[in-house]
């Protein structure tokens, strides 16, 4: 009975220290992922000062949107001013598959086209393609088309014929906040009249946000989703800007859309866009949005400047991130 009443002293006396010990050990535990957050905030706010250096050490107004890992935000001149361009043929292909799905249509219907109502003087690799005087196109096709290659023509011609701009704006609107973006004309309307080219508009973080949903959120049906993730992958316009520092990184995909603007009344080029997704070989994974709006330079000028911010957001987040 001694020994036992012994025993339980010994006990009672040793428990504040295993209690101290466990305590002691859950605190460094809390400090240690406490300050691997700092660091990894602080790298962030470094990243995000390097930016706004580059962006304003050039003649345009520069904005800039990353989303790494699909949470984690960085935002430099974050303003719904920046004229899309051809950017929005993504927002139209999105739109164009939820319309479709809506009304149980597949994307693989054929389209009729006549020749003679497409445009011949706009950006149009379909029309070299097609010189019959009627051509039976896809819905995916006419897609491809406008996602790969920029073509105007079928951009204008599923605005016309499938899913009007209006439609694609109020879709949108579903996806990303109303207050970051409007859709409102067409490529023919902005061919007509360069200065409306600023209708058409978006903050980066805006575009950015539907890119990486469309990358790893369910926004349309699985196989729409894929088609349109994949064929950015091949998007063969602009590869001297976000691509450009990363396609000799082995493992490291690019799926991204471009556009590209006229020039304003003062000679200033209107816009130079490139909106990306970047996998990396480990599977992390950023989204990165880049708008040139009022550029006093050339494309080639412009282009360098996006290819510089992709490549030292690439190092930043595969070194410190």
């Amino acid at each position: 009975m001694k020994s036992n009443i012994l025993r339980f002293l010994i006990l009672m006396m040793c428990l504040p220290v295993v209690f101290n010990s466990i305590s002691c050990g859950t605190g460094r535990m809390k400090r240690t992922a406490s300050h691997k957050i700092e660091s990894y905030r602080e790298s962030l706010d470094v990243l995000r000062d390097s930016l706004t250096a580059i962006a304003a050490s050039y003649p345009g107004e520069i904005g800039i949107a990353i989303i790494v890992n699909g949470h984690e935000t960085i935002a430099v001149n974050d303003r719904d001013v920046y004229p899309l361009m051809s950017v929005f043929k993504l927002h139209q292909a999105i739109a164009l598959c939820h319309e479709f799905e809506k009304n149980d249509i597949s994307i693989d219907t054929l389209i009729d086209i006549d020749r003679s109502t497409l445009n011949p003087d706009t950006w149009s690799p379909m029309l070299k393609e097609h010189p019959e005087p009627h051509f039976m196109l896809s819905a995916k096709d006419l897609m491809r088309y406008t996602l790969i290659k920029s073509d105007n023509n079928a951009s204008n011609l599923m605005f016309d014929r499938l899913v009007d701009v209006a439609r694609t704006d109020n879709f949108i609107s579903t996806l990303v906040p109303r207050n970051g973006f409007r859709i409102s004309l067409r490529e023919d309307d902005m061919g007509r009249d360069h200065s409306l080219s600023y209708s058409n508009h978006s903050s980066p973080s805006s575009t950015a946000i539907l890119l990486d949903k469309l990358f790893n959120d369910s926004i349309i049906s699985t196989y729409n989703q894929r088609f349109i993730c994949n064929v950015l992958g091949e998007c063969a316009t602009g590869t001297d800007r976000i691509s450009a520092p990363l396609s000799d990184k082995k493992g490291v995909s690019v799926a991204h859309k471009t556009g590209s603007g006229y020039r304003n009344d003062n000679g200033l080029l209107i816009a130079h866009n490139d909106a990306a997704h970047i996998m990396l070989p480990d599977g992390r994974h950023y989204t990165l949005v880049v708008f040139i709006k009022d550029f006093a330079g050339d494309e080639k000028a412009a282009s360098t400047v996006i290819s510089r911010i992709s490549a030292i957001t690439y190092n930043f987040i595969t070194s410190k991130i």
